[in-house]
């Protein structure tokens, strides 16, 4: 089996925050196998950040996109039909709830706590993959969009945002029908907990790590390399027969009855 390389593929990444970010590490090992990882935020205050990351890679496009507006998603797919002609994958690692949706009960979770969980985390795979078809069909594509176990199981405290997980998922396998004939993949990976930006906000997640470290048939918690590499892999050529799965990367947690 060849190694993975991915020469000459322009790839998508949006979701990095920062040096921690699982989005981060997945464009470091984009670039480690050749990719030209292009870049997106979600706002100014995160844009100094993000450009001086992707520089550091070697890379000088970084696009402002607020997922939630289409336009601006639109225009990022014009920026890189003129800089590059072409796109060959797709990651999402894009996920938000309110911080008081991430504590107490699911039960009390508000209207529009519950639209914002969804519109952000789950329904702007759909408007990426809408405005970035065009350019991945061209060749041939991969979209990977990152996920977790809460949106198969209760996780305390992880509520509706497991909710969002679980329309994610299935917006996967529904992306995967219809894409499919235009020669585009779309998978997901259920990664582990991992210490983030993004995870500081979910109530209880130190001891989440601990619960997972003893029982994860592993006996410890994931690397965002780890990740990061699983998620190169489905968006290489080595997955050119792999569509509408989640690959969960997890060390075997999601395995056990507990």
């Amino acid at each position: 089996m060849d190694n993975l390389r991915m020469e000459g593929k322009v790839v998508l990444v949006t979701g990095v925050a920062n040096q921690r970010s699982i989005a981060w590490a997945i464009a470091q090992a984009l670039h480690a196998a050749g990719a030209t990882p292009v870049f997106t935020y979600q706002s100014e205050r995160l844009q100094k950040g993000v450009e001086e990351l992707a520089g550091s890679i070697g890379s000088d496009h970084v696009m402002p996109c607020d997922v939630t507006n289409e336009e601006e998603v639109a225009a990022v797919a014009r920026s890189i039909e003129e800089r590059h002609g072409r796109l060959h994958g797709l990651v999402h690692s894009i996920a938000f709830a309110n911080r008081e949706d991430l504590a107490g009960e699911y039960l009390d979770t508000s209207p529009e706590g519950y639209r914002t969980a969804q519109d952000v985390s789950a329904y702007s795979l759909v408007t990426l993959c809408r405005y970035a078809a065009p350019l991945l069909a061209a060749e041939g594509g991969s979209v990977v969009a990152l996920t977790y176990l809460g949106s198969v199981r209760v996780v305390p405290h992880y509520n509706v945002m497991g909710i969002a997980k679980a329309s994610l998922e299935a917006s996967i396998r529904y992306l995967a029908y219809d894409l499919g004939p235009k020669k585009i993949r779309v998978n997901g990976v259920s990664a582990g907990p991992i210490k983030t930006l993004s995870s500081r906000v979910i109530a209880g997640f130190n001891d989440m790590l601990e619960h997972i470290e003893a029982r994860a048939p592993l006996r410890r918690n994931v690397e965002t390399s780890e990740v990061a590499s699983a998620t190169a892999f489905l968006l290489s050529d080595l997955a050119s027969g792999i569509t509408g799965e989640i690959l969960y990367v997890d060390a075997g947690y999601h395995v056990m009855g507990m």
